[in-house]
């Protein structure tokens, strides 16, 4: 099996929009007009739209599940395909539970952001390069099931219910309850040192910077049937001082501004600590939104964002691909162990998760090619990466480009970004993600404490999550690396691993470290110190979950959220 192959479907006719119920307009809302998708915009977060053209094709997107056994235009080996083209990606992430009401709605993360070493990015030794948090995880985040009744498998949606919590599982379609129109939350983060954000991954080459994402999925139940036109539309906002978009939110008309930052846009310093609450709020013109505020504790600077009509957030039909102004709201009231988004490749509602997998670093490019951003707004890229890291790798045959690939000291011509600080790749434009895994990620160039050295990053260092003044019950890890191994089984285990099969032979993992009065987590390779407990570092995946999930799913052993004070 070659994951990153493109297959020839017919497009499928969507015929109906089964539950096409409202969870919150609000007054705005339900007196604007619709939406018509424009020429730009992000109706596909994957860039794999056949109506329109995307702006930013480099987005981070929620990783989609597979059904086992089912093959059709959308589902083929348990995997997801985009029109033809398989876009999963890596995404390891920590899972909080608790029955306590409002823990699905409600919570609070407090984190140190990490630094970079003094030095530039190196590309020549893999395993043991200096390593900057960009070639890492272009966008660690934050996660929350969101209502939307217009988003697989188009249910209607009571916001913030334990009621919409699906009830079937594995392969099963049938004699169940699939679970309420869903959507996925992502408050991303996004690190310095390769600018600009707009068809790359940083705000600049100093500062971290954040946004809200809500990615839906325009498909019917079992993925039957999808509209090619906007299979997973995205609404995307900055996080900004003022609480204004800086464009467009929406996935029908997000344009170039909706994806570059202004001067309101919320900066956050290296070594920063941070407090990110993410709520249901009061929105303007009626009802409720959910909302991100976050305070840099360190600078006293705040910044906020709503996912409401009033700020040009919709939901899109899968009919026409037309949005709807909308107020998103939280799904779920707890954080229950069945609450999730039921077409997510992740099995979860709170989280705090790395996006990884994304980045390759090259001692130089070949093939260029130029890409249009918006009407008269373009920028040169490269399909070859070639160095040390590319001819550690095995066949490309995974990977149909290495694009998008950008030279240390690009400035991204009209758009004029500070230069980039190291040659890479990011690998998104044709199958979203390092496939043979030989990219900085799958080296052992992570952090190996909270602090800096002279190679490697330090880690992010983060609080447990509060909900109210309470701390989660419960957590376990997953990852849904093996839907990107082209040698995974989708009817067993076989073939699957953590890490996967690429030459470095890593996979960063978590680390819980007791201290005073309190535990922190820490992620990376932070294996030894004071009061760290690497937790069988990647033993805490777990097994692969194929047999029980219907698709490829390392999962770890729900553990009680407790901490020994060291």
């Amino acid at each position: 099996m070659v994951l990153g192959r493109f297959r020839v479907w017919l497009v499928l006719a969507v015929l109906s929009t089964a539950g096409a119920g409202m969870a919150s307009l609000g007054a705005a809302g339900a007196a604007a007009k619709t939406i018509k998708p424009a020429a730009y915009g992000e109706l596909d977060c994957n860039g794999q739209s056949t109506i329109q053209s995307t702006v930013r094709r480099t987005m981070a997107c929620t990783d989609i599940r597979g059904f086992a056994g089912i093959d059709n235009a959308n589902n083929w080996d348990a995997r997801f395909y985009d029109n033809g083209v398989y876009i999963g990606h890596d995404e390891p992430d920590m899972t909080f539970l608790s029955s306590r009401q409002g823990s699905g709605n409600d919570v609070t993360w407090t984190e140190t952001l990490p630094r970079d070493p003094a030095s530039p990015p190196t590309v020549q030794t893999p395993g043991s390069d200096v390593s900057h948090w960009f070639e890492l995880s272009i966008a660690p985040w934050f996660s929350m099931a969101m209502c939307d009744p217009l988003s697989y498998p188009q249910n209607n949606c009571t916001p913030k219910s334990d009621a919409n919590a699906p009830t079937c599982t594995g392969t099963q379609t049938s004699g169940c309850y699939p679970g309420g129109g869903s959507a996925f939350m992502e408050m991303q983060l996004y690190p310095p040192g390769f600018p600009p954000f707009a068809d790359s991954i940083s705000c600049d080459d100093s500062h971290w910077c954040a946004a809200l994402t809500i990615d839906s999925l325009e498909c019917t139940l079992g993925f039957a049937s999808c509209n090619s036109g906007c299979e997973e539309p995205v609404n995307f906002a900055w996080i900004q001082r003022d609480g204004v978009p800086t464009g467009p939110a929406s996935p029908q008309d997000a344009d170039l501004q909706t994806f570059t930052p202004n001067g309101q846009t919320l900066l956050m310093n290296p070594g920063d600590t941070i407090r990110v609450h993410m709520f249901d709020a009061p929105a303007p013109g009626g009802g409720d939104a959910f909302e991100v505020v976050i305070d840099d504790l360190t600078t006293g600077q705040s910044g906020y964002m709503q996912a409401s009509a009033h700020n040009g957030f919709a939901d899109t039909s899968i009919t026409d691909c037309s949005g709807t102004p909308f107020n998103f709201q939280p799904e779920y009231a707890t954080a229950a162990r069945q609450n999730i988004v039921p077409w997510a490749a992740l099995q979860t509602n709170i989280s705090t998760e790395f996006e990884t997998g994304h980045f390759e670093p090259c001692t130089g490019l070949s093939q260029p090619s130029r890409y249009t951003l918006a009407p008269g707004i373009s920028d040169t890229y490269y399909n070859g990466c070639h160095g040390p890291y590319e001819t550690q790798g095995k066949a490309e045959s995974s990977e149909p480009s290495d694009a998008f690939c950008f030279p240390a000291g690009d400035t991204h011509g009209a758009l004029d970004s500070p230069p980039d600080t190291v040659t890479g790749c990011l690998d998104d434009l044709a199958q979203n993600g390092d496939l043979d895994f030989d990219g900085t990620p799958y080296w052992a160039e992570w952090p190996v404490g909270s602090q800096p050295t002279s190679t490697f990053p330090g880690s992010f260092v983060q609080q447990l999550p509060t909900s109210g003044s309470s701390q989660y019950s419960q957590f376990f890890i997953q990852t849904d690396v093996a839907l990107s191994e082209s040698s995974c089984s989708s009817t067993s285990a076989v073939g699957c691993s953590v890490p996967p099969p690429g030459p470095g032979q890593f996979y960063p993992y978590w680390s819980r470290v007791s201290g005073g009065a309190s535990c922190t987590l820490e992620f990376g390779n932070v294996s030894s110190g004071p009061g760290v407990d690497a937790m069988g570092q990647d033993a805490q995946y777990g097994a692969d979950q194929i047999q029980t999930l219907g698709y490829p799913e390392y999962e770890g052993p729900v553990q009680p959220n407790s901490c020994t004070a060291g």
